[in-house]
C-alpha cells in the first residue's frame, strides 16, 4: 500500500532508522532536517510497496557514501545523490522510474526520500540491508547477483564519476571508496540499476515502514513515561545486551571509514562488568570484559540512550553517556550461506 511522507513520518523515521543503522548510515537528524525542508516546501514523496512495482520498472538505489564524521562536519548540499542518479541516467541513455534505498540506516533512509522529492519518482518501501553496513558490496542486490556497475558517484561541487564494467562488488567498493576519499570523504551515489523483477526478488521488504513504526513506538513510550527500551524490543524482537556508561571512545579515520572502539562500564544488572564494541562506521562486534562475544554482524548491535531511546551513532559517542546496547536479529535475507560469505 502506498503512502505520502509527512513531517510526522520523518520525525519517527529519524529515530527508527537511527536505531536500525547500528551506529552508521549517516546522521539521522541531519537527513531529517533536509527532507523536512522539501516536504514543508510542498514536495510530495510517495512510498510504494514492493508488490506495486511493475516488472519492467527501471529502479536505482541511491544514498551517501563516506565517513559519518565527515558528513557531520561538512553538511551536504542535498543534491549529490540526485546528480549521481542523473549522471547514471545519461550514461544508460534512459531515465529511471523508481528509487529504492540501499540501506535503512541513518540518513541513508532519508537521502532516497530527498532524491524522490527532487525528481518526483516514487520510493520503494524496502532496502538492500535491513540495517547499515560499511561497504557497498554488503547489500542484497549485489549479494544475489546484480552487477554493481554501471554506478555513479558525485561530490558537493557537482563533479560526477561513472564506473562501468566492474562485475566484482569488492573491487567496486575499493574504487568507489578511493574516489570518495578524494572527494573529501563524503559523496552521493547511485547504483545499481535494476529491473522491477530484480528489486522485488532481492530487496528486504517493508523496512521504511518498520523504521517509522519503531520511531513511533519510542515516541509513544516517551509520552506515556514508559520504557523506550522495552518499546524497541517489542517492535524488533531484540534483547538487551548491556546497560552502562561510556567510559572510553577511540575513534580514527582510516581509509575513508570511522573506525574505533567504545567501552562501557555496566550498572544495574551489569554492574561490575564491561562491554567493548568494535565499529567501522557501524557497530560490528560486542564483547564482554571476559572476552565473550555477545553479538556480531550480520545481527544488529544498536546503542540507544537509556532514558529516551534516542539512537547514538558512532560519530556522536561521548564519555559519560548512559546507554543501553540492544541486539536485534538480522533479516533472513542476510543469514543465508550466500549472504554470510560476504557479511558474516
Amino acid at each position: 500500500m502506498s503512502w505520502i511522507v509527512t513531517t510526522d513520518h520523518l520525525e519517527r523515521l529519524a529515530i527508527g532508522a537511527g536505531i536500525l543503522g547500528t551506529g552508521g548510515g549517516g546522521n539521522p537528524y541531519l537527513g531529517k532536517l533536509i527532507a523536512r525542508g522539501f516536504v514543508n516546501a510542498g514536495a510530495q514523496i510517495e512510498v510504494v510497496g514492493l508488490d506495486e512495482v511493475p516488472d519492467d520498472a527501471r529502479v536505482v538505489s541511491v544514498g551517501g557514501m563516506g565517513s559519518p564524521t565527515v558528513a557531520v562536519e561538512r553538511l551536504r548540499r542535498a543534491d549529490e545523490s540526485l546528480n549521481a542518479m542523473r549522471a547514471l541516467e545519461k550514461h544508460l541513455g534512459q531515465p529511471f522510474t523508481h528509487i529504492v534505498p540501499s540501506e535503512i540506516g541513518g540518513s541513508n533512509s532519508t537521502i532516497p526520500m530527498i532524491v524522490a522529492a527532487q525528481s518526483g519518482l516514487p520510493l520503494i518501501d524496502g532496502d538492500g540491508q535491513g540495517r547499515a553496513f560499511p561497504e557497498l558490496q554488503m547489500e542484497t542486490y549485489i549479494i544475489y547477483g546484480v552487477s554493481p556497475t554501471p554506478g555513479a558517484l558525485c561530490d558537493h561541487f557537482g563533479h560526477a564519476v561513472v564506473f562501468d564494467r566492474i562485475a566484482d562488488g569488492k573491487t567496486f567498493e575499493r574504487y568507489m571508496r578511493a574516489v570518495t576519499i578524494q572527494m573529501g570523504g563524503a559523496a552521493g551515489y547511485a547504483y545499481p540499476a535494476m529491473t522491477g523483477v530484480q528489486v522485488k526478488r532481492m530487496a528486504i521488504p517493508g523496512t521504511l515502514s518498520l523504521a517509522v513504526a519503531l520511531g513511533d513506538a519510542v515516541l509513544s513510550a516517551r509520552a506515556a513515561h514508559t520504557s523506550p527500551v522495552r518499546a524497541v524490543l517489542e517492535v524488533t524482537g531484540g534483547r538487551v545486551l548491556f546497560t552502562g556508561k561510556i567510559v572510553d571512545v577511540e575513534r580514527r579515520m582510516v581509509a575513508g571509514f570511522a573506525r574505533g572502539l567504545v567501552t562501557f562500564e555496566g550498572f544495574g544488572p551489569h554492574d561490575g562488568d564491561t562491554l567493548a564494541i568494535d565499529f567501522q562506521n557501524e557497530n560490528l562486534i560486542a564483547r564482554t570484559g571476559s572476552g565473550a562475544v555477545l553479538a556480531v554482524v550480520p545481527d544488529l548491535i544498536c546503542i540507544i540512550d537509556t532514558d529516551t531511546g534516542e539512537p547514538l551513532t558512532t560519530e556522536l559517542l561521548r564519555y559519560g553517556m548512559r546507554a543501553t546496547v540492544i541486539g536485534i536479529p538480522a533479516p533472513p535475507e542476510l543469514r543465508t550461506p550466500r549472504a554470510l560469505q560476504t557479511i558474516g
